[in-house]
């Protein structure tokens, strides 16, 4: 099972936070040429939402440049500084994109052997050395994508000695490349039998860097081999009656 987390960017300017929440108002106002018609598209309140571009400027300058009367009854329209701003988020969300989305793989199996708080785990795709409670007979185990480095089967480094205990070896399925880093989806090989219901090995999900997918020459077929620390390697007691995870 692999799971995916989103992060909600947002933007520090001093003391104020600038989220998604303050943009779509922002783009709202543009859009309706007021507060009120941003305030009613939002279904927010015209007092919260004034209030929070008070806040706003009062730590960025000036976002909202208001007129009154006239024939058209006054209206609002966004300043240069506003503009500037949801420029500046947009490309922050683009870098979010393509860097900070990261995907969990879970393992689960009974406990083999322990040493202290470091629990051998028995997977579908080999032993796992992972942090696991004391108390566990069974345990699902989380690896994120970005605790994952990727080796050439002929160059991986020695385990002895180190954390770097955990190695899977398999081929890559697909390759997702931003600008700067790429997410890497892994076959598993199995090495133990999955209960017998007939299950495929999980795929396990990396982040490495385009310097990396170059270096490795990783193309969909590739044969590869991952390597996980112990202590990146995290479980949860899971009761194998229901097939859950305990809390």
């Amino acid at each position: 099972m692999t799971i995916e987390k989103e992060f909600d960017p947002y933007l520090r300017i001093d003391d104020a936070a600038v989220d998604r929440s303050d943009v779509e108002m922002l783009r709202a106002i543009d859009d309706c040429g007021s507060l009120s018609g941003a305030a009613d598209a939002l279904g927010r309140s015209y007092p919260h939402l004034q209030q929070r571009v008070v806040a706003l400027e009062e730590a960025i300058g000036p976002l909202v440049e208001r007129t009154r009367g006239g024939a058209d009854g006054g209206g609002s329209s966004l300043t240069e500084t506003a503009r500037e701003l949801l420029a500046r988020f947009d490309r922050l969300v683009a870098a979010y994109e393509g860097v900070a989305r990261v995907d969990e793989t879970v393992l689960s199996g009974p406990v083999v052997d322990r040493d202290g708080e470091l629990a051998t785990v028995e997977t579908p795709v080999g032993d796992v050395l992972a942090v696991v409670p004391t108390d566990a007979a069974s345990a699902a185990v989380t690896i994120r994508s970005d605790a994952v480095s990727l080796h050439t089967p002929s160059d991986v480094p020695r385990a002895e000695g180190t954390s770097v205990r955990n190695r899977f070896s398999g081929a890559v399925a697909w390759l997702d490349t931003g600008d700067a880093v790429a997410r890497v989806g892994i076959d598993l090989e199995a090495e133990h039998d999955s209960s017998g219901d007939g299950d495929e090995p999980p795929e396990l999900v990396a982040l490495v860097t385009r310097q990396s997918v170059e270096t490795l020459g990783l193309e969909p077929g590739r044969s590869i081999v991952a390597s996980v620390k112990a202590t990146a390697a995290r479980g949860i007691e899971r009761d194998d009656r229901y097939g859950e995870s305990q809390p």
